[in-house]
């Protein structure tokens, strides 16, 4: 009989992905919705085939996690919010982020699981140094510098590590700190990752920011999730899952050059710092691009390529399969329909 392997925020974008992963390999998989009755937005992973099912669970209450955790082998913790403009209040964040990732470690604790693979972010590593130096797992984001959403994922992976530590009889703690995730959609949920790419092509920008981010294809880094449950020496690391700098002027040219013949215009200036902050007090959506401002992101992962055996594709290719699966699902105004 396959392993079963218990997925965490089954209709999210990387969730989604995972599960894709993990039935292509041969697992059997057990996904867990906030609303078993609703249907409607797993359609998309239902036709996946393979041996997959679903169990009623959430982040925020204990119910339901005890069935989940019945008979798995290892978790793959990917849920937690990354929203698309910052909160009312950081606990907004910062509460689902901890309280969900103990009260899946403590279900799979007492359930017998091997292993839980923990979705973090390279937000919990890069912020806060002071200059732009390549980041290792052996980085963590400095707190008092800290957004609430970086803040969110530093507490997260804090909370995992420690309770890991304090209970050597639980489950092996693996965890992943991907970048910016690009790729194409599965279904029809998008990640906050896709907006520089949507509003590029949507023109809703006048131009770019002067900012940079580390990218990871979801496709990839659903493979170095699998990876990091069947890599015994994986057991008590963290992985940096990320590639080079990717300036906000990069993803625009690789749109231009590729979407421009189609008749998609696609924003060519750079928006000075100013002028963004300015913007950024009546849009929510730029107020997140405002503490990257003048950053340049940094990361290495060697350690996920030599511990792991893990790859990444080329940008390009994620950043067209992103653009391109946001036109398909309607997304982005059709070329003819982008405003001037």
């Amino acid at each position: 009989m396959s392993p079963r392997i218990l997925v965490t925020g089954a209709t999210g974008f990387v969730a989604g992905h995972c599960i894709a992963e993990l039935l292509r390999a041969g697992y059997a998989v057990r996904a867990t919705v906030r609303d078993a009755a609703a249907t409607g937005r797993r359609e998309h992973l239902t036709a996946l085939g393979g041996d997959l099912e679903f169990a009623e669970a959430d982040l925020l209450a204990d119910a339901g996690w005890a069935e989940a955790m019945t008979g798995v082998d290892g978790v793959l913790h990917v849920a937690s919010p990354f929203p698309s403009a910052p909160p009312k209040h950081e606990d907004d964040l910062i509460r689902p982020a901890v309280d969900g990732t103990l009260r899946v470690l403590r279900f799979a604790a007492a359930a017998g699981v091997r292993r839980v693979v923990q979705t973090s972010s390279t937000a919990a590593i890069v912020y806060g140094h002071g200059d732009d130096g390549v980041r290792t797992e052996a980085d963590w984001t400095v707190l008092e510098k800290a957004t609430a959403y970086p803040k969110s994922k530093v507490l997260a992976e804090r909370a995992a590590w420690d309770f890991a530590a304090a209970h050597h009889d639980g489950p092996e703690l693996v965890v992943l700190n991907p970048g910016m995730i690009l790729g194409p959609l599965l279904g029809t949920a998008t990640s906050t990752s896709h907006e520089p790419v949507r509003r590029l092509l949507a023109r809703e920008m006048p131009g770019m920011p002067k900012v940079t981010w580390v990218p990871v294809d979801v496709r990839d880094l659903a493979v170095a999730h699998r990876l990091a449950l069947e890599t015994p020496a994986a057991a008590g690391n963290r992985y940096i899952c990320a590639g080079d700098s990717l300036t906000f002027a990069e993803i625009a040219r690789v749109l231009d050059a590729e979407f421009g013949p189609r008749g998609y215009r696609i924003p060519s200036r750079t928006i000075p710092d100013l002028v963004v902050r300015t913007v950024a007090i009546f849009d929510r959506g730029v107020r997140l691009t405002v503490p990257n401002l003048g950053i340049r992101e940094r990361v290495s992962a060697e350690k996920a390529r030599a511990e792991l055996g893990w790859s990444m594709r080329p940008v390009r290719e994620s950043i067209v399969d992103t653009a391109e699966s946001l036109i398909r699902a309607g997304l982005v105004p059709a070329a003819g329909l982008v405003p001037a």
